[in-house]
């Protein structure tokens, strides 16, 4: 098709388009760079697609200036449309490029509840501590330029949909640990670092680890890695945060298939497992009981109202320590009932309060 006629494509992809156009994609790269070229662009030909449908006058001038590219990475781009079916022309008259008026490119079809959950998940990805919205915005405006006449919506939802404080650890000094750990995860490969734990003080400094990682979730209000040192036959529970360097080695990560991470938190109150389980039963005030029951807590959780108005709240809990720190929040509203165990130590906890605090 010569580039100053209006061409009549098809869409239809054809084994020497699919040809021509795996032609022009770097080989010789790790896969992973390979693939993040790849996605740059193909963002970057939606982009031009998307500016050749716009009312404006396009060239290959205006369109490298706007793309922040060279003249022959657009006509690069342009090739790659024409192989693509989209039918383009050039008018010298206005020196433009032009599509033709019946042309529409299959889009997304995003419908209004799936705008608003993924402004909901963009203004979501952007709280404080989480600390992951560096690729959620992009991706929605891609998403979006599918469906231009969803923008309106999408920052109107945006707008009125806040997300003020999700008490969440700040993350925002470690974005580069749980990037590092995202792209292990993804490319299955092992994970090598300095880690230093509160909890293991001592003359000795951070441990290094060297790590097959399993899994990376938020969890109560902060992110954690489960992963398994390559000297234990086990996997163990680790802060991001808490590691001073961290980096992906090019070693294949061994990931057991059946793993499933629910078993492996079992019924702890929110992530360290204790050696028993217990069967814990709480009672809360009627001043705090409705405030109580608008959160599902726990998934072994059960609730009775009783005729005073207050609450009896029961689970079952590997380990107490957790839960007991949780109690301390509701102190003078709860009583507990059972086990002794875990009211001795919420009362060691108080006393511990009294003694830092006296005056």
């Amino acid at each position: 098709m010569a580039r100053n006629q209006v061409t009549t494509g098809s869409l239809l992809y054809t084994d020497r388009t699919m040809n021509s156009i795996s032609s022009h994609i770097p080989r010789g790269k790790p896969d992973a760079d390979r693939r993040l070229r790849q996605a740059d662009r193909l963002a970057r030909i939606m982009r031009v697609l998307q500016l050749l449908q716009s009312r404006g006058r396009w060239n290959v001038t205006s369109i490298a200036q706007e793309m922040e590219c060279s003249e022959r990475t657009i006509h690069r781009d342009l090739t790659v449309l024409e192989l693509a079916g989209v039918p383009w022309s050039y008018d010298k008259d206005l020196q433009c490029y032009r599509l033709r008026p019946d042309y529409t490119f299959p889009t997304l079809g995003l419908s209004d509840d799936e705008v608003l959950g993924l402004a909901t998940a963009t203004v979501t990805s952007a709280a404080a501590g989480l600390d992951i919205n560096t690729g959620v915005s992009p991706a929605s405006e891609k998403f979006l330029a599918a469906r231009p006449d969803a923008t309106e919506l999408f920052e109107e939802a945006t707008h009125l949909t806040q997300v003020l404080d999700l008490k969440l650890v700040d993350h925002s000094q470690h974005r580069e640990a749980l990037r590092t750990i995202q792209w292990a995860l993804v490319e299955r490969k092992q994970l090598t670092g300095k880690y230093l734990s509160p909890y293991e003080s001592g003359e000795s400094g951070p441990k290094t680890l060297t790590l097959h990682p399993y899994r990376l979730c938020l969890v109560k209000s902060a992110w954690y890695l489960v992963a398994r040192p390559i000297d234990s036959d086990a996997p163990i529970t680790l802060r991001p945060t808490r590691f001073q360097s961290l980096r992906m080695v090019d070693q294949p990560a061994m990931l057991p298939e059946d793993f499933d991470l629910r078993a492996y938190f079992g019924n702890a109150w929110a992530v360290y497992r204790g050696d028993t389980t217990s069967d814990i039963e709480l009672t809360f005030s009627s001043r705090v009981a409705d405030i109580v029951v608008e959160t599902r807590w726990h998934h072994t959780q059960s609730v009775k109202r009783n005729a005073d108005g207050s609450l009896t709240m029961t689970f079952q809990i590997d380990g107490l320590n957790e839960i007991s720190r949780w109690l301390l929040g509701w102190a003078g509203d709860v009583h507990i009932v059972r086990p002794d165990a875990l009211r001795q130590l919420v009362l060691d906890h108080h006393q511990q309060a009294i003694e830092k605090n006296e005056i």
